[in-house]
C-alpha cells in the first residue's frame, strides 16, 4: 500500500480556498492507485479554529462531498479532518475516509480534545477506537493531541491496527515532540505511523509541517520540510509481519493483560 501525506497551508475558516489548494496539489501529484491512501491534516477545510459553530457542517455536507469527489476523481482512498455539526449546538473534530467509489469507509472522532485551548468546550470528545481496512491492511486514525496518549494506540493495536494515521495542526513550538512521539508510537506498537501536519500559519501559531512516515522499527522513511509538500512511501506488510514475529512484544502485551 502506498501512503501519501498532503501537507499544505490551510486557509483559515475558508473551505473553498482549501478545496482549490487540495485539488491542485492532487492534480500535480500524478496517478494514484485504488489502494493508495492520501492523508490530509486535522480540520483540513478550516484550520484549528474554536469557531466550531461557524465552520462545522452536517455529516454528508459540502466538505465531505468534496473529499468523496476527490477520491472518485483521482481513484484513491482519501482521509481528512472535518468539523462536523452534531446538532444542539455541538460539533466534533473528526477524521473521515472515503474509498475510490466515493463511499465512506471510516469515521473517527478525536478522543482527547486539547484542554490548553479548551477544545472540549467546542468539539465533543469521541470514545471509540476505529480500525478499518484497505486491502489486507488494518488502519487506525487518530487526531493531533491523541498522539500524547499511548493507551489509545494500544487499544487500536489490540484491535488489529498495523498502520496509525495521525492528522494534526501541531505548532512549531513543539515540533520535536511531534517527531519524537510519532517514532515512539511506531516502535512500541511495531506498526507503521504516518503523521500529517499542516504548514504555514493561522492567526495564532506558525506550523512546522514536518509530516513524516515511520516504519515499525522507528526508522523514518520520508519526511517533509516546512513548506507545502507531498510525503509518500510504500508500506511493506511482509516486513511488518516478520518484525512482529521476530520481536514478539505484542504477544507479550497480550499475555500480560
Amino acid at each position: 500500500m502506498k501512503i501519501v501525506g498532503l501537507q499544505f497551508e490551510i486557509a483559515w475558516e475558508d473551505r473553498r480556498s482549501c478545496y482549490a489548494r487540495i485539488e491542485s496539489a492532487l492534480g500535480k501529484a500524478g496517478r494514484f492507485s485504488p489502494e493508495t491512501l492520501v492523508v490530509l491534516p486535522e480540520l483540513a477545510l478550516a484550520g484549528f479554529t474554536m469557531n466550531a459553530e461557524g465552520v462545522s457542517e452536517p455529516r454528508g455536507g459540502e466538505s465531505e462531498n468534496f473529499l468523496a469527489e476527490m477520491a472518485q476523481k483521482f481513484e484513491m482512498h482519501i482521509l481528512g479532518g472535518v468539523a462536523v455539526d452534531l446538532g444542539d449546538g455541538k460539533a466534533a473534530n473528526e477524521a473521515v475516509c472515503f474509498t475510490p467509489n466515493g463511499q465512506e469507509v471510516a469515521r473517527y472522532r478525536k478522543r482527547r480534545p486539547f484542554s490548553k485551548v479548551d477544545e472540549g468546550n467546542y468539539y465533543s470528545a469521541g470514545n471509540e477506537t476505529v480500525v478499518f481496512s484497505i486491502g489486507d491492511w488494518k488502519i487506525a486514525p487518530l487526531i493531533c493531541y491523541d498522539l500524547r496518549f499511548p493507551e489509545l494506540f494500544r487499544e487500536a493495536v489490540l484491535a488489529g491496527a498495523e498502520v496509525f494515521v495521525v492528522i494534526a495542526n501541531w505548532p512549531s513550538v513543539r515540533v520535536d515532540h511531534w517527531t519524537t512521539l510519532l517514532r515512539a508510537r511506531a516502535i512500541e506498537n511495531l506498526a507503521y505511523v504516518v503523521g500529517v501536519n499542516r504548514s504555514g500559519s493561522d492567526p495564532y501559531h506558525p506550523y512546522p509541517g514536518a509530516s513524516i512516515i515511520v516504519n515499525p522499527k522507528g526508522e523514518v522513511l520520508a519526511q517533509a520540510g516546512t513548506e507545502a509538500a507531498l510525503v509518500s512511501a510504500e508500506l511493506d506488510r511482509t516486513a511488518l509481519l516478520e518484525w512482529r514475529s521476530d520481536f514478539p512484544a505484542l504477544d507479550d502485551l497480550k499475555r500480560f493483560l
